[in-house]
């Protein structure tokens, strides 16, 4: 999350799913389990069940689920919120473009407010004044097209929460590890102290804040940022069976290889071992040319750089994260690895911004945090499905799991309902149709890099 401001007083993710015995080679790469789906006995008058051999996880910023798709059809949207003064007002319909509001763990509880999810207005924006009405917007949907195009072919979820009622940092630790408790009494919430990176390049003085098992938040009374999580994350997972993986992610001026939102620069095991050059890959549009090369590894996260990730920023920015979200799917669609691939779409947390369904349970880490939007794009699903089922980061990794045979991380993962209900491997395969968008692919493989951090809290 940008701005200055880390604390206050007071979760596409593209997960590309599938394969068919008709699509590609027909074979399961070494160490890729094939994904349990319905049992059907091929024979002469049936076809085998397809077989997912790629998943992809594409992570966009800070947007609730009602300012994204707020006013979509069917869905569990909003068009008015309440303010803390018990006035309801209409949200107002705005372009992508957006300014920064708080949104750290205190801000989080302010926002729910008990449950009656009123306190918005109380909020800060990043330069420190208060929000007021700001929060209460929705984007129009002709500026975001492309994620609506994406709903009405595939999948769309309205109740997906994010891990923590947190920023970014935790949010993508959460995205790899199922949550963030570095001991049994204590779990990293909110961004570190240092907004130069995030992980085991930070500055020695970094610290982080905690929440405890008995819910009191420690501002800045954390361990340096470089953790070696007791459960792993997916990475130990991931190599323990052999299982490609591969991290694509921005480059960042002034610190090493993309630091501030590359989640694996704050796990030593990773930073400081020779995955940092095989797994880690630097720039993010380096997927486009592992698609072409027939090089796409089991599990990818995809993280965009700053003017692609939704992020709000500046008013006159740039805002080509629709675009580059269906250029991803695109090159996926259209290359051999469309009946073998899942694609997950998830938006890391709720970026301050309004959204009126209440926390569905709370836990002892600062969670569930409030909605962000999910797609699920898939040859395998219900076209234009909405889900309703309620869905957590927690699921999106134990669809993993499940899909490879890992195994389980023992985190959220065991409590979270996987999304793999939402795939059905015995149906035919849909065939792929563009997703129309402003910008190409081309244009992104030679978009320059802009250096900045994606996010500052």
């Amino acid at each position: 999350m940008l701005g200055s401001q880390r604390f206050s007083a007071a979760l596409v993710a593209v997960v590309l799913l599938s394969a068919c015995s008709s699509g590609g080679s027909g074979q399961i790469p070494p160490g890729v389990a094939p994904a349990r789906g319905a049992a059907s006995e091929p024979g002469r008058n049936h076809r085998a069940p397809a077989q997912i051999q790629h998943i992809v996880l594409m992570i966009q910023e800070n947007r609730s689920f009602d300012n994204l798709f707020g006013t979509y059809p069917g869905a569990d949207g909003a068009t008015s919120g309440k303010m803390h003064t018990g006035n309801v007002i209409p949200l107002k319909k705005v372009g992508l473009a957006a300014l920064d509001i708080n949104h750290t763990y205190p801000t989080y509880l302010q926002d729910y407010d008990n449950g009656n999810m009123d306190g918005f207005d109380l909020s800060k924006m990043g330069t420190g004044q208060r929000a007021g009405k700001y929060p209460y917007q929705y984007v129009d949907p002709a500026k975001i097209q492309p994620y609506w195009t994406i709903a009405q072919t595939y999948v769309l979820a309205d109740h997906m929460f994010q891990t923590q009622g947190s920023g970014s940092f935790t949010a993508h630790q959460d995205l790899i590890a199922g949550g963030t408790a570095i001991d049994a009494n204590d779990s990293i919430v909110d961004d570190p102290s240092s907004s130069w990176s995030w992980g085991c390049d930070s500055r020695p003085s970094t610290v982080t804040s905690l929440i405890t098992t008995g819910g009191q938040y420690l501002f800045d009374q954390g361990p340096f940022p470089c953790f070696t999580y007791p459960t792993g994350t997916l990475r130990d997972l991931l190599d323990a069976h052999q299982v490609s993986w591969r991290y694509y992610t921005p480059p960042h001026k002034g610190n090493t290889d993309g630091a501030l939102w590359n989640a694996f620069d704050a796990i030593p095991a990773v930073r400081n071992g020779p995955e940092w050059t095989t797994n880690i890959s630097i720039p993010e549009k380096n997927i486009f040319t592992d698609i072409t090369n027939g090089q796409l590894p089991a599990l990818s996260w995809v993280i965009p750089s700053q003017v692609d990730s939704d992020h709000p920023q500046k008013l006159n920015s740039e805002y080509d994260g629709p675009s580059w979200v269906a250029s991803v799917v695109n090159a996926i669609g259209q290359s051999k690895y469309w009946n073998t691939t899942t694609i997950v779409i998830v938006w890391d947390d709720w970026g301050g911004f309004y959204d009126h369904e209440p926390p569905a349970f709370f836990d002892n880490a600062g969670g569930l945090g409030f909605r962000v939007p999910m797609l699920v794009v898939s040859p395998y699903v219900v076209p234009g499905q909405i889900t309703h089922t309620q869905y957590e980061f927690g699921s999106i990794l134990k669809y993993v799991e499940q899909t490879f045979g890992l195994g389980s991380l023992g985190t959220t993962d065991v409590r979270a309902k996987s999304i793999a209900s939402l795939i059905n491997l015995n149906r035919p395969p849909l065939p792929f149709n563009p997703i129309p968008s402003e910008r190409s692919r081309r244009y992104f493989m030679h978009q320059a890099p802009s250096y900045e951090p994606v996010d500052t809290q």
